[in-house]
């Protein structure tokens, strides 16, 4: 995925989250890459997020949880956007990559 509508991002990212295999997962970073959100499927129904920017924090939740735990992260993160990148991730080590800055 590239760019997404901040409004459409958390929808396609938990629909995305359901299909990953366990120790992959998505990254949601803001435009410029310099705030984002990590979310890795540890187990079936257990995510482990991370959250860089405003605030860090990690935080380990249920399928349950991780909507609202999104939505209050997104919120933080990137309270002006309208829209974010999403990053899909094959393993846990792909986490935290350099990416091309703006």
């Amino acid at each position: 995925m590239a760019l997404v509508n901040i409004e459409s991002a958390l929808r396609k990212i938990l629909n995305t989250l359901k299909k990953t295999a366990v120790g992959a997962g998505l990254e949601v970073l803001s435009y410029k890459r310099n705030r984002g959100i990590t979310v890795i499927k540890k187990d079936g129904d257990i995510f482990l997020v991370r959250e860089r920017g405003y605030l860090d924090q990690e935080l380990e939740c249920t399928g349950r949880e991780l909507q609202k735990q999104l939505k209050s992260m997104m919120k933080r993160e990137f309270p002006r956007s309208r829209k974010v990148r999403v990053y899909v991730l094959k393993d846990e080590s792909e986490a935290g990559a350099a990416r091309k800055k703006l």
